[in-house]
């Protein structure tokens, strides 16, 4: 029986006066992709902020394996074994590949792959030929590619990848489903925050979907019926 990796109990969470998470709940099993689907403004994104720290919740519980990690710092929480990919890529523009690799280096989780600099350029030979190269000059594609090994190089424990095919072309969209499906396959526990229902469904065992900070849905990837997709999620043209 796998464990869970990530558990979220009655989180509440408020941005100022506004209260954004009411109540949410799942859990992630290890070695499992979580898909954390909503429209915009559905709390997606406030969802994960509480998870690494950027925001505490003012009730409700957080586990990462076990031991409560709500509301510590997002320094603490990430050396517990959270990685993050943020919405927007956030590289460092100014250094290289390789120096964007190596800055984000943090010492070994029991993770059950541990990763460097070598490891990450097997994963994206493209990175690897781009390894001296300032990181503003790559594609969009190549950008998605670093901050995954960025914060893959932090050995995590559980994977937060927010929203990573927003604004690539179809092509880098699919290696990007296959970079997410290897992921597992080597054992890595993921939750996916993703626009992009189909890459999301098709890579997810565990499915929750947001509807205005609420878990309207808790369930294998799956079962989720057109009627829910429809109503808490919009028509979904692909790009």
């Amino acid at each position: 029986m796998a464990s869970e990796a990530l558990t979220l109990s009655n989180v509440h969470a408020f941005y100022g006066d506004s209260h954004i998470l009411h109540g949410v709940g799942f859990s992630l099993r290890e070695g499992e992709v979580l898909a954390l689907l909503g429209r915009n403004g559905a709390g997606k994104t406030t969802c994960i902020s509480t998870v690494v720290g950027f925001l505490t919740p003012k009730e409700g519980d957080i586990r990462l394996f076990g031991e409560p990690i709500g509301g510590l710092s997002p320094e603490r929480i990430s050396r517990l074994g959270i990685g993050l990919v943020p919405q927007g890529r956030r590289i460092f523009s100014s250094l290289t590949v390789r120096e964007n690799l190596i800055v984000a280096r943090q010492r070994e989780n029991a993770t059950a792959r541990q990763w460097n600099v070598a490891s990450i350029f097997e994963l994206f030979p493209r990175l690897q030929e781009r390894h001296a190269q300032f990181a503003g000059t790559l594609s969009g594609g190549e950008q998605q590619m670093l901050a995954i090994g960025r914060a893959l190089m932090g050995n995590p424990r559980v994977l937060l990848l927010d929203e990573p095919s927003e604004g690539l072309a179809p092509l880098i969209v699919a290696e990007v489903g296959r970079t997410i499906k290897r992921l597992k396959e080597e054992g890595q526990s993921i939750v996916l925050v993703e626009q992009n229902r189909k890459l999301a469904l098709e890579v997810a065992d565990q499915a929750v979907i947001l509807n205005t900070g609420r878990c309207v849905f808790t369930g294998n990837a799956t079962e989720i019926a057109e009627e829910l997709i429809t109503q808490h999620l919009g028509v979904y043209h692909a790009h």
